[in-house]
């Protein structure tokens, strides 16, 4: 009698793959999902930015786990009935909202293409490491840094912040950090940045064992740029208390308005005080594609490391995070670790070291880099930079627009591409809260809102290469119906008129 094999499974004649059966079937489904999305994206502007989701789309999504299969035209029923329609909106021209970039069909191609070769891209010797190794080159050259520099795709640039702060904090306390622990000398390390830069910042300095209030947040001055001689002034004072300042992270597209540190000064004071200068360039960064953009980026070629995201401005479909680092060897000091069930050889498919998880802390990635590198040898960095260069074209439209109406108020220089603003009335604050959310309830446009000075502001970020003058326009006009409505409205009595305005240009 012939015994199953471990835990009583009997292996049977019938396989249990999950392969089709029939590959001209499931070859059908995927032409219409992909003839659908395509279709999706081409009508995008008929559609409404965003929708609230009613009961009956969120319901099937608590159901039980499942433990029968379906057909997988059912599956995608629910896909195109319950998840399509209620979507976040940044593909839309009309999401301005927060800093989404907008993808491209390109890049959506490319995505398919990388999940059929479901290549994990943590090391060994395959094509896709040599296609982000690639990316890695590019990267370089454009931010000017030297050979050796190293790169990495990440989700996004909130962990490429807390990898930088991560390397600049095993330069500062040294390798054997990793194995003992910071203990007292990285008490007494100290990092800046400005008061507008991103919460990640202080978040890294948490999670890296530092501590957020080791974290000094320096005033800006009438631009949102850090005042340079404030930060000078701290570093001082901190030094004289007995601390260690290590790094000071500069912002290249401040997380409100846009705003670009003065990237040469704080790169020469970093020089001074032998202090690793990290750049947040969450999506400013990228600026440097913009021939007209790139000189307000002056000084970023001197940084020790540079964030960054491809899914912004550089229109990859998320997630494209990236990090920079200046010295290879400083970056792969902070992650490398070596493992038996890792180990490396001159031939074979354990061979090309180093792998990319020498140089972070995941060991599975995906092939992030395929989506870039389609993007970018498809389109061209110099399209990629007219892009960027329009988007700032129409937020200093929207400016203007805003600078020739009464009704609207400018709450903020606009550097770049973020637009913030606000309809005059009496309780203001409360109105343009209900404007920002009725422009989001009607489909017509979705801007977000920030706290500038104490004042809340309606904030547009234009970063969708769709978006174009009529989707200005139409945000404006928008504003101004919804402002004049709101100003004598009572709370809340304006919704329904809200849902009901029409989505076509």
């Amino acid at each position: 009698m012939t015994r199953p094999p471990h835990g009583g499974l009997h292996l049977s004649a019938t396989s249990e793959t999950l392969d089709p059966q029939d590959w001209n079937e499931i070859r059908a489904h995927g032409h219409r999902m992909l003839d659908d999305m395509i279709d999706y994206i081409a009508g995008i502007r008929e559609r409404p930015v965003w929708q609230p989701i009613p009961e009956a789309a969120r319901a099937p999504f608590r159901e039980a786990l499942p433990r029968q299969g379906s057909d997988l035209a059912e599956v995608y029923r629910d896909f195109t009935d319950f998840i399509v329609p209620y979507a976040t909106g940044n593909v839309h021209p009309g999401f301005m909202g927060w800093v989404h970039g907008g993808g491209s069909p390109v890049g959506m191609l490319a995505e398919m293409l990388a999940a059929g070769l479901n290549a994990n891209l943590g090391g060994r010797d395959h094509m896709p490491i040599e296609v982000e190794r690639q990316i890695v080159e590019w990267t370089r050259q454009m931010f000017g840094f030297p050979n050796g520099a190293s790169g990495i795709f990440v989700t996004g640039t909130s962990m490429a912040n807390l990898m930088a702060v991560l390397v600049a904090r095993t330069c500062a306390l040294g390798k054997s950090s990793r194995q003992r622990g910071i203990g007292e000398a990285g008490s007494l390390l100290t990092a800046y940045t400005s008061r507008a830069a991103h919460g990640c910042i202080s978040k890294a300095m948490d999670i890296a064992g530092l501590g957020s209030d080791a974290l000094r947040c320096i005033a800006v001055d009438g631009n949102h740029r850090i005042d340079v001689d404030a930060l000078r002034a701290q570093i001082a004072r901190d030094r004289a208390a007995g601390l260690d300042p290590f790094l000071v992270v500069a912002s290249a597209g401040t997380v409100d308005i846009g705003a670009i540190d003065d990237l040469q000064a704080i790169a020469e004071l970093c020089r001074e005080q032998e202090l690793w200068f990290h750049v947040d360039g969450a999506f400013g960064a990228l600026a440097v594609l913009a021939p007209d953009l790139a000189p307000r980026l002056a000084g970023i070629e001197h940084a020790g490391s540079i964030a960054l995201d491809f899914h912004k401005w550089g229109q990859v479909p998320y997630d494209a995070g990236f990090l920079l680092v200046r010295e290879g060897e400083r970056h792969r000091e902070a992650f490398a670790a070596p493992a038996a069930y890792l180990r490396r050889e001159t031939r074979g498919l354990a061979a090309g070291s180093h792998w990319p998880c020498d140089y972070g802390p995941d060991l599975s990635r995906g092939f992030r880099a395929l989506k870039t590198w389609f993007t970018l040898k498809t389109y061209g960095a110099d399209r990629l930079g007219a892009v960027i260069a329009r988007c700032c074209a129409l937020a200093s439209h929207l400016e203007s627009l805003i600078l020739a109406e009464p009704r609207l108020e400018l709450l903020a220089p606009v550097g770049l591409n973020i637009v913030c603003f606000r309809y005059r009335t009496e309780h203001a604050d409360r109105v343009n809260g209900e404007i920002v959310v009725s422009l989001q309830e009607s489909g017509i446009a979705a801007p977000s809102t920030t706290v500038l000075d104490g004042r809340l502001a309606i904030r547009a970020a234009i970063v969708n290469h769709r978006t174009d003058i009529c989707d200005i326009e139409r945000l404006v006009a928008a504003v101004l119906e919804f402002g004049a409505r709101r100003s004598s409205a009572a709370p809340g009595e304006d919704a329904q008129f809200a849902r009901s305005q029409p989505i076509a240009v």
